[in-house]
């Protein structure tokens, strides 16, 4: 397995980075986790997305999936597709209003969302607390999270090797039994530590770290630091919390699973 981080910025595209987005070589099975502010871009430098096997989503904030708009309009209007997109549908698997919070990112008028559904181009699947689903020989295995929406984390599995993307969490046992014995989790830092933070929102660096432990994984990857936060003061809360390896990933970086 190998992932290429298409952006990390947390909550929207900072100065050096878009938001949220990463592409997954999981066997034989090439997938998108989330699609924020500006990842479209970079996935055109990593790969041809027609060759993609399906996207997913974590849940449905703007900065986790902002660029779906820009993949329907690459789908739909490309002069040159080597391939009918309404005879090969991509796959895409998020929360259950994906079809149409998508759809109105999409239309812009009522007279448009009216008639459109993209589904001309992609087949919607549904995720939920604990479901899975088989892509191109990869497990794809979700479990719900704390987060102000419906909102998942998702573990792969492919050719004996596994990785758990925390999506946006606060702190909560879900992502602790998701994440169970996982070689690596990519898992947000959002925030210093403060014990007054609200709760069901995101994790701290030392929280990332306690998740880690917890859940005994092999080693974690920080993401999802915003613009205003100093990601080397939450990657050195996430190695106190944490005795593995523990590292800050950055924008077009590629990590071995």
């Amino acid at each position: 397995m190998r992932l290429i981080v298409l952006g990390c910025s947390g909550s929207g595209p900072g100065p050096v980075s878009p938001a949220s987005g990463y592409l997954l070589e999981a066997g034989d099975a090439r997938l998108v986790m989330d699609l924020g502010n500006g990842t479209l871009g970079a996935l055109l430098r990593h790969l041809d997305p027609w060759t993609l096997d399906a996207v997913l989503f974590s849940h449905l904030h703007p900065d986790h999936c902002s660029d779906f708009s820009s993949l329907a309009v690459f789908r739909r209007y490309h002069p040159r597709p080597p391939y009918d997109a309404t005879a090969h549908k991509l796959p895409v698997h998020a929360p259950a209003e994906a079809p149409t919070r998508f759809a109105a990112a999409y239309a812009p008028s009522a007279a448009e969302l009216a008639e459109t559904d993209l589904s001309d181009v992609f087949t919607f699947h549904t995720i939920s607390d604990g479901s899975s689903a088989q892509v191109a020989g990869a497990t794809v295995r979700a479990g719900r999270v704390d987060h102000p929406c419906d909102a998942y984390g998702l573990r792969v599995e492919a050719g004996g090797r596994s990785l758990v993307y925390s999506g946006d969490t606060g702190p909560c046992d879900g992502l602790v039994e998701l994440a169970r014995g996982a070689d690596v989790l990519l898992c947000e830092a959002t925030w210093p530590h403060d014990e007054d933070a609200p709760p069901g929102v995101h994790l701290s660096g030392r929280q990332a770290g306690e998740h880690a432990a917890a859940a005994g994984v092999g080693r974690l990857l920080l993401t999802h630091v915003p613009a205003w936060f100093d990601g080397e003061q939450l990657l050195a809360e996430a190695k106190g919390s944490f005795g593995g390896p523990v590292e800050l990933v950055a924008p077009d970086a590629a990590y071995e699973i």
